[in-house]
């Protein structure tokens, strides 16, 4: 706004530059869906090493070939996981392991075997008719008729892991407020919540440390360096208990436990598939079959690329386990890939990559067997964006596999020449240079269907131009729809783009050659202003892969004197 002027003298303005920089999004968070030994249901959680997955999710399991899959992603250069833990409830129940107590119920956060491997212990140290008129001044609870034998400390230990948390100042009575155990437990513990018990709860001998039971576990007593509920010095007791082994692990998944209902239009849920909708942002999509020797239900990957395309991600797709011989799939190859149903423009947000690579199972004494490559598929096109650029095919010399044994099939040049020609990625073993990549098409690069988005790259920079954009440039919704809105538009997607022009990202030697930014009175007529609409067109010429090198050798004749 200008300056309101009233008395004679200088005045200062700020100008607006008009410049408001576009920042590329990520390129590479690959989300996992499927079972995880534990873990949060149905949230997509964030992890960053393998290390947070075996903290978080329970590392490798030989019946969860999803654990594999992370373990190869990081393994070839991944640096961002989304993690979404399937559960589908054993026998109709629930599954979590439950610790029981007189009057109220302690049960593992999430479902799984791994809660029977939780133990609960209960001790009043620290909790005196001493120090217990500083406690409730601490936590403002004076005048809430609470007793020093209302208060207790819980310790929970998993024993698979070792992890420990301890809670001190606890009550099983709601007039506790913020000590309440079920307030407590639900802000801080990642290993149990507290259950609400219909009972009225029961009342010990202060002498045994008992006291109300309320939120504390039952079981076996002893003794142990802590202070008894009635404040007598000396006296020590504590409880503990171990699990009613009432958890228990996911049943095998089907199709309604991959897509969060049993029937269409559970998107909003979010469940399954579609508990990724409260993620801001993942590129790649993986989701490896449910068994080992399995294959994910076509009717899976089909719902998953339609999501994809709606989320500007790609779907890395897993060859299915019956493409075992070579020979017959080169031969029927047309026909086994329209199975898949993977088909329409869709297509173009993702790619199927052929054999299955064969490693050792640590979980298995170093067995040698087969597995999905998705996990090494995505870790590899992380690794080429963060040294190459999302611009660069994530294949080659330089995208080895690494972690790999050896190949479930292997393929020679007319094989490969066959597959490639309908958009079948090859994974290939060279002397010297090991198992690499050896393609880099989407669903839509077969040749006869001669579609613009034919490779990888090319869609997956196309995607990464579109999403940051689309958040780049927010700031201008609601601006007056006129010359000043188009001319900063202009500068600042304009920016963005030469930006990638000089990181390599586009064909040309200079930037009118590479790309263009128009928004203007063509691009927007009165009609659009009148509904409220801006256009700007942005137009950029991609890097395409050489996929065929061609070197002409000619002999050339001795010079002749004339």
């Amino acid at each position: 706004m200008p300056t309101q002027v009233s008395y004679p003298g200088v005045y200062i303005e700020e100008i607006p530059s008009g410049v408001r920089t576009i920042t590329g999004v990520a390129t590479s968070i690959t989300a996992f869906l499927g079972r995880t030994f534990r873990g949060t249901v149905d949230e997509p959680i964030l992890i960053s090493n393998f290390g947070n997955f075996e903290r978080e999710f329970g590392g490798l399991h030989f019946d969860y070939p999803l654990t594999y899959a992370v373990k190869d992603f990081f393994l070839n250069g991944g640096s961002q996981a989304l993690i979404v833990r399937l559960f589908k409830a054993p026998e109709g129940i629930e599954g979590r392991a439950s610790l029981t107590g007189d009057g109220a119920n302690l049960e593992a956060m999430t479902p799984g075997t791994w809660g029977n491997f939780l133990e609960a212990k209960k001790d009043t140290e620290g909790i005196t008719e001493t120090t217990f008129p500083d406690i409730l001044k601490r936590y403002r609870l004076e005048n809430k008729g609470l007793a020093v034998s209302d208060f207790f400390n819980l310790s929970i230990t998993d024993k698979s892991s070792g992890r420990i948390e301890r809670f001190l100042n606890l009550s099983a009575k709601p007039e506790a407020g913020v000590r309440y155990i079920e307030t407590v437990l639900a802000q801080g513990s990642q290993l149990v919540r507290f259950k609400q018990s219909t009972s009225s709860g029961a009342t010990g001998s202060s002498e045994t440390g008992s006291g109300e039971a309320g939120g504390s576990p039952s079981g076996t007593t002893g003794t142990g360096g802590t202070t008894s509920p009635t404040g007598t010095e000396g006296t020590t007791s504590s409880t503990g208990a171990s699990p009613d082994l009432g958890g228990k692990d996911s049943a095998a998944l089907d199709q309604p436990a991959y897509l969060g209902g049993e029937s269409d239009g559970f998107e909003s849920k979010k469940k399954g598939l579609y508990a990724l909708a409260k993620a801001d942002l993942f590129n790649l999509l993986c989701i490896p079959p449910d068994t080992s020797e399995g294959d994910t239900d076509v009717a899976i990957y089909d719902a998953a690329l339609s999501y994809c395309q709606k989320r500007r991600a790609m779907l890395i797709v897993d060859p299915p386990s019956g493409w075992k011989n070579s020979s017959d799939l080169v031969s029927d190859a047309q026909a086994k890939l329209s199975d898949l149903g993977l088909t329409g423009e869709r297509a173009r947000n993702g790619a199927i990559f052929y054999p299955r690579v064969m490693k050792a199972d640590t979980t298995r004494e170093g067995e040698v067997r087969s597995f999905v490559p998705c996990g090494l598929i995505a870790g590899i096109m992380a690794r080429t964006d963060a040294t190459r650029g999302v611009w660069k095919a994530p294949a080659g010399l330089d995208a080895s596999l690494s972690g790999v044994h050896g190949l479930e099939v292997s393929l020679i040049d007319q094989e490969n020449g066959t597959l490639n020609q309908l958009g079948i990625n090859c994974l290939r073993s060279f002397p010297v240079n090991g198992r690499v990549v050896w393609g880099a098409r989407t669903l839509r690069g077969a040749d006869q269907l001669a579609d613009e988005y034919k490779y990888i790259p090319v869609r997956r920079l196309v995607l990464f131009i579109e999403e940051s954009l689309y958040r780049g440039t927010q700031w201008a919704v609601f601006e007056p729809n006129d010359e000043p809105l188009w001319s900063q538009l202009r500068l600042n997607i304009g920016a963005f783009m030469n930006g990638l022009f000089r990181q390599g990202a586009f064909q040309g030697r200079t930037p009118q050659e590479a790309y263009f930014v128009k928004c203007d009175q063509e691009t927007t007529t009165q009609n659009e202003i009148n509904l409220g609409i801006v256009n700007a067109v942005v137009g950029f010429a991609p890097l395409k892969p050489a996929e065929f090198v061609v070197i002409k050798i000619q002999q050339i004749a001795g010079q002749i004197a004339v």
